[in-house]
């Protein structure tokens, strides 16, 4: 059974190093030249944006967050096995977000 997610779970997750990273979402963070302390930081410093309906791959929800150098990225959380899972991550870039926490034009 899947576990809700709620930002107190994400965060405790993180803190105690009980999360992992999707194939995907790390390849994602190299891309962004993010090193995996920055997504811990965004994730800690963050808010629950969007929340996702399970649609065969489980419930998910993207996270918005700054790393303490003051980057903006964005973290798509899921479950697997009651464990928070990286799925992927970003740095919120216009047209497709205004700022960080609102969507731009499509």
């Amino acid at each position: 059974m899947d576990r809700t997610l709620d930002i107190d779970w994400i965060k405790n997750c993180v803190r105690d190093n009980d999360y992992w990273f999707s194939k995907h979402g790390d390849l994602e963070r190299q891309n962004d030249n993010l090193y995996i302390t920055d997504i811990e930081e965004a994730i800690v410093n963050g808010r629950i944006i969007e929340s996702y309906e399970d649609t065969g791959r489980g419930i998910s929800c993207l996270l918005g967050g700054f790393t303490e150098s003051g980057v903006p990225v964005h973290v798509v959380c899921g479950v697997r096995d009651n464990c928070l899972v990286i799925i992927t991550v970003y740095i919120p870039t216009p047209p497709k977000f205004k700022n960080i926490y609102e969507r731009g034009e499509q």
